[in-house]
Order: C-alpha cells, then sequence, then structure tokens
C-alpha cells in the first residue's frame, strides 16, 4: 500500500536545497504549517524564494536570514513590539520583495498548479503593479498579463490526513493549503491527525493524495512563528 506518512518534520523537510523556491500555507496564523517552517530553518536551507500570503508564515525564515526573495501580499509584521526585519533587509538588498494583490497571488498559484502559464486580469492596471508587464484590453478593460507562481516545495496545513496524503482541512485553514499543495513539485503536508486509508468520506477531501508526497503527523501550535520564545538563531 502506499505510504506517505513521515516519522518527523525533521525528515519530512530533507533534501530541501539552498535557492529553492518554497510556498508556505496559510492566511495569517489560520492553517499555517508552523512546525515545518521550524524544521526548515533548523535544516539550514538559504538563499530561499518564499511565496506567501504574509511574511508571518515566513517569519522565522525571514528572521534568521534565509530568504533571499519574498513574493507576498502583505509584508506586514503584527508584532508591534518588535521591528519588522523587512525594514531593515529590504534596504539593506538582503531581500527583494515583491508585492502582489492577494487575488492575483491566489489566481497565480492556482494557474501553476491547473498547468496554466499565465493569465489577464484587471487588479492593479494604471498602478505601479503594472511595471513592466503586458497589457491589453477585453471588453473595455485594461488587464495585466500575470504570470503562473510555481515552487520546488510546499509546505501546507490540514487537519487530517490519511496514509495516501489525502487531505482534509478545517474552517479557514483552507486558504492557500490546497492551492499551493497543487502547484508544486514536492508537497509536504503538516496534519493534526492521521487517520487510516478509508476513514475519510471522500466528499470532504479538499486535496487529493495524488497532490502529496509527504505527511507528518505534528502538534498543533497555537503561537505566532515570530515569538522571541520560538524564533532560532
Amino acid at each position: 500500500m502506499i505510504d506517505k506518512i513521515v516519522p518527523s518534520v525533521e525528515s519530512a523537510v530533507a533534501g530541501i536545497r539552498n535557492g529553492a523556491t518554497i510556498m508556505i500555507g496559510g492566511f495569517g496564523q489560520a492553517g499555517t504549517p508552523f512546525n515545518l517552517v521550524q524544521a526548515l530553518v533548523e535544516q539550514g536551507a538559504q538563499g530561499l524564494t518564499v511565496i506567501s500570503n504574509s511574511i508571518s508564515q515566513a517569519a522565522l525564515l525571514v528572521e534568521n536570514r534565509r530568504v533571499r526573495k519574498l513574493i507576498a501580499s502583505f509584508p506586514i509584521w503584527v508584532d508591534r513590539t518588535r521591528p519588522n526585519p523587512l525594514d531593515e533587509q529590504v534596504p539593506a538588498g538582503e531581500i527583494e520583495l515583491v508585492m502582489v494583490p492577494q487575488g492575483t497571488l491566489a489566481e497565480a498559484i492556482r494557474a501553476a498548479g491547473a498547468g496554466i502559464a499565465a493569465f489577464y486580469t484587471p487588479t492593479g492596471a494604471g498602478t505601479l503593479v503594472e511595471e513592466g508587464k503586458e497589457k491589453r484590453i477585453f471588453n473595455g478593460r485594461e488587464c495585466l498579463l500575470e504570470l503562473a507562481l510555481k515552487a520546488d516545495a510546499a509546505l501546507v496545513k490540514a487537519y487530517k490526513g490519511d496514509r495516501m496524503g489525502n487531505l482534509v482541512y478545517r474552517m479557514t485553514a483552507r486558504n492557500f493549503n490546497p492551492l499551493m499543495a497543487m502547484a508544486a513539485e514536492l508537497t509536504i503536508a503538516e496534519v493534526e491527525k492521521i487517520v487510516d486509508v478509508g476513514e475519510l468520506d471522500p466528499e470532504v477531501i479538499v486535496t487529493p493524495g495524488i497532490f502529496v508526497d509527504r505527511v507528518v503527523k505534528a502538534p498543533k501550535r497555537g503561537e505566532w512563528m515570530y515569538q522571541s520564545e520560538s524564533k532560532l538563531k
């Protein structure tokens, strides 16, 4: 029988190389694979390109200077007691920051998973977002050509998974995770519960196991990754 379960978060992120492009699921705290991100920091990969909705998903990686490029919608640091590391690293040229409208980001990831190379959208037309992009007019509206976003690896968080890699999400964790699971060469899923094959109702499976390569059971993390007690150096 197919068995995609790996014994630890360390083994789950094994093989991610320097310079890889990594997608990290989540929408703020909801659905963020905290344990996998921390394991990746400890693994040591650097020079990463990270695609995430906000900086919060990649906080540990950014703080430990493992990221060379961040593609995100919200490079906002929620912890008001500490400075946003991007405030230092972006002006110093340590990180290239690419801001993408949230809907465009989601569609660019979805397009990659669907095998679509690019798409047109009116979002950003007439703003700084259009710089360097092809434009066409459809039904009287100016649209920008946006390229699909794919990754070498996607780190996603689900509620339940089985040994074949089928995944079920809870509430708002069903955000960027299903899209990213389809858009990477290697998809690694952190789950709260592992169940037997056949236990998941096919009608509630969101991500079929064909898109998932590794599944690891990890403890639920309630804290933000950029809290000082979980910061690594």
